[in-house]
């Protein structure tokens, strides 16, 4: 298994994501649960960039990351308007030589 980057970038329409929020972060959470997701959350918003959220996942590939986020809440509403996926290797850190130590 390995770890995949995902990167959301957001739709502007921020009303329809605070309504789907809730389901949003039930999926992830779910997913966190079967330990697919190890991190995720909202980039701090910058005037000169869409929304946008990163998360880090467990996963066989990148395909098969991409067709499991296809069943979250904001991907089936239309509020993430791109997904960029990639294989990750970290190689320093605390992370690293801890919690990521047997995913590497």
């Amino acid at each position: 298994m390995s770890l995949f980057v995902v990167h959301y970038s957001y739709s502007d329409d921020t009303g329809a994501r605070d309504e789907h929020r809730p389901a949003h972060r039930e999926f992830l959470g779910a997913l966190a649960t079967e330990g697919v997701v190890v991190l995720s959350g909202p980039y701090a918003a910058v005037p000169e960039a869409p929304d946008a959220a990163l998360l880090l996942l467990r996963g066989d590939s990148a395909t098969q990351i991409v067709d499991l986020l296809r069943d979250d809440p904001f991907q089936q509403q239309g509020l993430v308007e791109q997904v960029a996926v990639r294989e990750w290797t970290p190689v320093l850190g605390s992370w690293a030589d801890g919690p990521l130590t047997d995913e590497l």
